[in-house]
């Protein structure tokens, strides 16, 4: 390593580190998620919204807005 006399070699960084390969494998887990062997409850988004894009949820005495964009993600405010 010719130059890099005393410097520690770095892994390699991906060009897109956060990537996700395909976003239906995380929108529609085949099993449930299992946390300290309890099943944890999944809660359908359509189920919270109805035909609503943006709803008020009310959290330890502060008030958070959650909406989904036009690709159809999901965004928490406070």
């Amino acid at each position: 390593m010719a130059g890099n006399a005393g410097k520690t070699a770095r892994p390699a960084l991906s060009k897109r580190p956060n990537a996700v390969t395909n976003d239906s494998d995380l929108a529609r887990p085949s099993e449930p998620p299992i946390l300290a062997g309890r099943t944890q409850r999944i809660i359908e988004s359509r189920e919270l919204f109805g035909s609503e894009n943006e709803i008020l949820i009310s959290h330890d005495g502060a008030i958070y807005r959650m909406k989904i964009t036009r690709q159809g993600k999901l965004i928490l405010n406070k």
